[in-house]
């Protein structure tokens, strides 16, 4: 009886990593300072971050200095699309704060504040 428990329990540990958290892919932000991003969500342990990995601009797309670094982590999957406690850096003025996420369909809303001061944008799904 108490390796049926275990295999049960097993079973239902290895179903539950099977299933990929719906933010993870790729996302367009919104234009800050002139130029926008594809941002690459991914797991880092069991939280989320995101790296940017294409940068455009009014002429299309170019080769951004800030190709690779992290935008987003820390992320913790909170269900129901809500994710708490990360950080999100904002390059055009170089500032990180405190964020958090919300998912619904192909729509991610993304806050950060420092303070008092929050800035927030609605990102869209590129895949």
């Amino acid at each position: 009886m108490k390796k049926l428990v275990l295999a049960a329990a097993a079973s239902v540990l290895m179903a539950g990593a099977a299933f990929a958290d719906p933010v993870l892919g790729i996302w367009k932000t919104q234009v800050d300072d002139g130029a926008y991003a594809y941002v690459t969500i991914s797991e880092c342990g069991a939280k989320v971050c995101g790296v940017i990995s294409r940068t455009f601009n009014a002429d299309g797309e170019y080769k951004s200095g800030n190709i690779g670094k992290k935008l987003v982590w820390d992320m913790q999957p909170e269900g129901n699309g809500a994710y708490r406690n990360g950080k999100i850096w904002q390059p055009s003025k170089d500032k990180v704060y405190s964020s958090k996420m919300d998912l619904s369909g192909n729509t991610l809303k993304v806050r950060g504040c420092i303070g008092p001061i929050c800035k927030k944008q609605t990102w869209s799904r590129v895949n």
